[in-house]
């Protein structure tokens, strides 16, 4: 039986359409669920059910007349806390940020918001996104849907469970070294990086060149029809596209025939792969050659990009805790602080020479490894989601830096490319596995094609209420 907790962004609005179905009534389910399950999953960090249902009546009246304003009207969504919702306050996952409400939206929710669709709220994060995990001093812990034991990952933790579970379809997170894929692989969604400047950001993320916006959805369908609104150009980021996005929905169906594509299990780095996504990848991998793409071995030959991610990554953390006293940083997150610290000791020689030269050689040879293979594919991560409450896991095989388990993700906000995780498989203990699919620069589009493609041969798994550790 089909059931409002079950229905995607496309399938809202031809219910919307026909009446069958109306904004507040899917409104007033998803607040009943979030009340449900927030107490397990622990996903938000504000919530407005006023301003909700205000949302879901304006959109319902306007389809009642017959003047719907598009395909996401009456939509709900969420947004992550380091994203302006105009009246709601911003914390960035920190509890020394002020309560009071910004004044304005940032360029994706004004899109959003234009667009009809209902704010359910904002989602928890790490504090200033620094890590791949879902803990904060300002929210406690994040939990994965999956086994409420295990971390959804992060940085858009929040956004991620909120996905798994259907608590709104569409979910902006940010990702600046893995943080929109890490927790798509992690919860079994689907997690897309755009091309940097596809999804203007105002204010600026103090990550720099490294931060992009893009959306956590339960389908590919509904990532697109996501960037097709957010990615719209504003004026108040400096760095971003000035086009107007493709009608990326039309483009899914295309096919991958003739396409050429890399599989590369490791990147070529020396990353311990735990077996079971080692083999689900490389299936999902095999599948593309069943949708009539050429799928070969390859890898891009690049060292592992580390010491530039850290470089701009601590410099960025500066920024952000630059003016925080030691009392302050004594509230922190002593992870964060850490990195902070090392990024105040950060000449900025080094820095500018990691910005313009390390960036652009890593690009660059991205770039010509595209000239040979359309796309790239490769595990999203090397491993299944691992206890809460933790930055790696318990057995050390990736000791204490949570940099060493995310390998596959950093190096593609270097190079700027889009890329893409959509679940591909449970482990024997019914943890999500992801596949990224990587594309050159702009190519968004093919990326979200390769999506669709393999979602309708392997249908994604899913998950109706948080499950318990036994």
């Amino acid at each position: 039986m089909t059931t409002i907790a079950s229905l995607s962004a496309a399938e809202l609005g031809p219910l919307y359409a026909s009446k069958e179905l109306s904004p507040v009534e899917v409104a007033k389910d998803a607040l009943a669920r979030i009340e449900r399950f927030e107490p397990e999953i622990n996903a938000f960090v504000h919530r407005d059910e006023a301003t909700t249902l205000a949302m879901a009546e304006a959109s319902q009246a306007r389809w009642l007349k017959g003047e719907a304003i598009g395909p996401l009207d009456g939509v709900p969504v969420t947004i992550k806390d380091n994203i302006a919702v105009a009246g709601w306050p911003m914390r960035r996952g920190t509890s020394l940020a002020s309560d009071e409400p910004f004044p304005d939206d940032a360029p994706a929710t004004a899109r959003l918001r234009e667009a009809g669709t209902v704010f359910l709220g904002k989602t928890t994060m790490p504090e200033y996104g620094w890590k791949g995990v879902g803990d904060s001093p300002l929210t406690g812990i994040t939990r994965n849907p999956w086994n409420t034991a295990t971390g959804p990952g992060g940085s858009s933790s929040g956004a991620a469970a909120c996905a798994a579970l259907n608590l709104g379809c569409i979910h902006v997170g940010t990702d600046g070294a893995g943080s929109v894929r890490i927790p798509a692989a992690f919860t079994g969604v689907v997690g897309l990086k755009p091309s940097y400047g596809r999804v203007p950001a105002w204010p600026s993320s103090t990550m720099g060149f490294l931060a992009h916006l893009g959306p956590l959805t339960r389908t590919v369908t509904d990532t697109a029809l996501a960037m097709k609104v957010i990615g719209q150009p504003d004026e108040r980021d400096m760095t971003a596209m000035t086009s107007r996005p493709p009608d990326y929905v039309d483009g899914l169906q295309g096919g991958l025939r003739g396409l050429r594509i890399a599989w590369s299990p490791t990147l070529g780095l020396d990353v311990p792969v735990d077996p079971e996504i080692a083999a689900l990848t490389h299936a999902a991998a095999q599948a593309f050659t069943e949708l009539g793409a050429t799928v070969e071995e390859a890898e891009p030959g690049f060292a592992d990009p580390l010491e530039t991610l850290t470089t701009l990554w601590s410099a960025g953390a500066a920024l952000a805790l630059r003016g925080v006293d030691a009392a302050g940083r004594a509230r922190m997150d002593p992870g964060l602080v850490a990195v902070a610290e090392l990024g105040e000791r950060i000449p900025a020689s080094s820095y500018v020479e990691a910005l313009l030269y390390r960036r652009n050689e890593l690009a660059l040879l991205m770039a010509r490894f595209h000239a040979s293979y359309d796309l790239l594919l490769t595990p999203a991560l090397p491993l299944p989601a691992f206890a809460v409450g933790r930055n790696t896991p318990e057995h050390g095989a990736y000791g204490e830096d949570w940099t060493r388990w995310t390998p596959f993700t950093y190096p593609f906000n270097i190079t700027q490319q889009p890329a893409i995780s959509v679940p591909c498989g449970l482990t024997r203990a019914g943890l999500p596995a992801g596949l990224q699919i990587v594309g050159a620069f702009g190519r968004d589009a093919l990326v979200l094609r390769a999506a669709a493609a393999f979602e309708q041969a392997k249908p994604f798994a899913r998950v109706e209420q948080p499950i318990k550790p036994i």
